[in-house]
């Protein structure tokens, strides 16, 4: 090799191709790598509740109802608050908190997806009780009367507003509230 021949940098851990293609590694990410149409097609193909639910449900469906329910000032960390399960997938939380390793991974590349897309750092609060609504919500809508009572949740809003969108119209709602949030003046 000449000396004008340059070596492949050393990445960290291996590498996944994403929907548009890319070479793309989830445990050394970099914001310049992180693809909004990667995110929106994965998510939409994503099941919530690791597919035990009475009907398909896509990650990218929930994170548009948390970007619609949210107070507006924080309607774009709703919509990404679960971007780093489109490279990571989506476990269900009895398993994210046996798997710290998981979650170390998940945080590291939720804060380079915050910073690809100019937000805070950390996930506002509000974010996270959004998210514990949408919960909620997707449980009196989607599942089956438990065997015994889940966790205490917020009151649920009204199920009926839990679609259950196609894979392709969960993409294209991802995409278009994308463009309302981060791509419209004011």
């Amino acid at each position: 090799m000449s000396h004008l021949e340059q070596q492949p940098e050393k990445r960290s851990g291996a590498w996944i191709q994403t929907y548009t293609g890319r070479q793309f590694w989830p445990m050394d990410a970099r914001p310049a790598e992180i693809d909004l149409l990667d995110i929106a097609h994965a998510l939409s193909m994503l099941c919530r509740f690791n597919g035990h639910c009475q009907r398909f449900y896509s990650v990218a469906e929930h994170s548009v109802h948390v970007s619609q329910v949210v107070e507006p000032e924080h309607a774009r960390w709703g919509l990404l608050h679960d971007a780093a399960e489109a490279y990571l997938s989506d476990l269900p939380q009895p398993i994210k908190r046996e798997l710290r390793a998981f979650s170390v991974f998940e945080e590291q590349l939720q804060r380079v997806i915050a910073q690809r897309f100019a937000l805070p750092v950390e996930m506002p609060p509000a974010v996270k009780q959004a998210d514990m609504v949408l919960l909620a919500t997707e449980k009196a809508a989607l599942m089956t009367r438990e065997p015994v009572p889940w966790d205490p949740l917020p009151p649920a809003l009204d199920p009926a507003m839990i679609r259950s969108w196609s894979p392709e119209q969960a993409k294209q709602a991802f995409l278009k509230r994308f463009d309302q949030l981060f791509n419209q003046p004011g």
